[in-house]
């Protein structure tokens, strides 16, 4: 037993982290190279000297900054042999318009976002709307709320949103075909949502969407590296989804527009989100209704993230295949692709609920040890009575 748990998916999981941080720290070395715009390996970008000037005030108004973006700061590995690029505060995050930060009142990890309501003036009217009463409390509602909305004294044009901290959908990798489905429901339960209360997100591609995983993990992840601990003594080792239902959240409203109840098919300008591919966009520049490129954008998203990622998802290509139609008039409205999609996945057996998620790219000779450990893992959480889709109820 002891050498079939090599192939147990936390010590996969543990791998994956591991070519994750290699990744990165070659990225790092590779940015260097190519003349990064720090004063020296490690130091604050151009973009972070902002926020190590608002170190002091953030800090008055409850919300203590990293170390490394305090104003005295010193690197930790100056006058040391360290490598710069393991040390904790060298490291950033993805994008230097957010900064991880810790609420001061009760120690919750959260992350501050940068805008400028003159290049994004709905962002904030569409958050504060969507996380109102009674809207907030709604299941149905997977939208990220904001926290606390922070205008930056001296500066007319700059605000800060305080949002909690949250992880990419799909990392860590999804287990079973019913973790999927639960994926699949709460997104297309979310924009059906948002649709229903007259708001078109207009870039809810992959990246937009995230995940609250705070049950999933013991110990806090790295907002910087979230293959490791918050307190850098390690991996940061996750439940399983099952185990630890998620919840699935879209985010960022820089380009979302809230319409009047009146307004059956709005027409917008097109306004180009992180796909480029969205075909209405590709031969014109006319005015188009907003909502059907939202299924558009999820559609696309589900087939470049699940479809294409995982094997045994056929059920779901006739659907997605709908959603991803190039006619905007073909397109099911996130009302039809709920009443389709409920019924597909009920049809399904237990057997292909709780069947593992198979990546494509798997390499087949370890597949056989990674389904007796998945089925043995499946025996625990019959016996516990976990429902095979995580956060419906038995």
């Amino acid at each position: 037993m002891v050498f079939f748990a090599l192939f147990d998916s936390k010590l996969r999981a543990q791998k994956k982290a591991e070519e994750a941080e290699n990744f990165r720290l070659e990225f790092e070395r590779t940015r260097q190279l190519l003349g990064a715009k720090t004063a020296f390996p490690g130091g604050l970008d151009p973009d972070e000297i902002w926020w190590r000037d608002h170190f002091l005030w953030l800090k008055d108004v409850g919300y203590q900054l990293r170390s490394r973006h305090a104003p005295d700061w010193v690197p930790s590995w100056q006058g040391t042999d360290k490598y710069w690029a393991v040390c904790e505060d060298s490291w950033q995050m993805p994008a230097t318009q957010v900064a991880s930060a810790t609420r001061t009142s009760d120690g919750a990890h959260v992350v501050l976002k940068r805008i400028q309501p003159s290049i994004h003036p709905h962002e904030i009217e569409v958050g504060k709307f969507l996380a109102s009463e009674p809207l907030r409390r709604q299941r149905e509602n997977h939208c990220v709320e904001m926290l606390d909305v922070l205008p930056v004294p001296d500066e007319v044009d700059e605000i800060i949103l305080v949002l909690p901290l949250l992880r990419p959908f799909d990392d860590p990798s999804f287990e079973t075909i019913g973790e999927i489905i639960d994926f699949a429901l709460q997104v297309f339960e979310g924009l059906q949502f948002m649709h229903k209360h007259h708001v078109a997100h207009r870039d809810c591609m992959n990246l937009n969407i995230m995940m609250d995983p705070r049950q999933m993990y013991p110990h806090p992840f790295h907002p910087c590296r979230p293959s490791r601990r918050l307190d850098v003594k390690g991996w940061a080792k996750h439940r399983p989804r099952t185990e630890c239902p998620p919840r699935y959240l879209f985010i960022d409203f820089g380009i979302s527009r809230r319409y009047q109840a009146s307004q059956d098919a709005p027409l917008e300008p097109p306004i180009w989100g992180g796909y480029k591919d969205v075909p209405e966009f590709q031969t014109s520049n006319e005015s188009c209704n907003p909502f059907p490129t939202d299924v558009w954008y999820l559609g696309f998203a589900l087939q470049q993230q699940l479809l294409n990622v995982y094997r045994g998802l056929g059920f779901m290509e006739p659907l997605i295949s709908d959603m991803i139609q190039t006619d905007p008039a073909k397109r099911p409205t996130m009302d039809e692709v709920m009443s389709r999609f409920v019924p597909t996945y009920n049809a399904l057996s237990t057997w292909k609920l709780r069947s593992r998620a198979v990546m494509k790219e798997e390499w087949i000779i370890t597949r056989p040890f990674r389904h007796l450990f998945h089925w043995l893992r499946c025996l625990r959480f019959l016996w516990r009575r976990l429902p095979a889709i995580p956060s419906l109820t038995v």
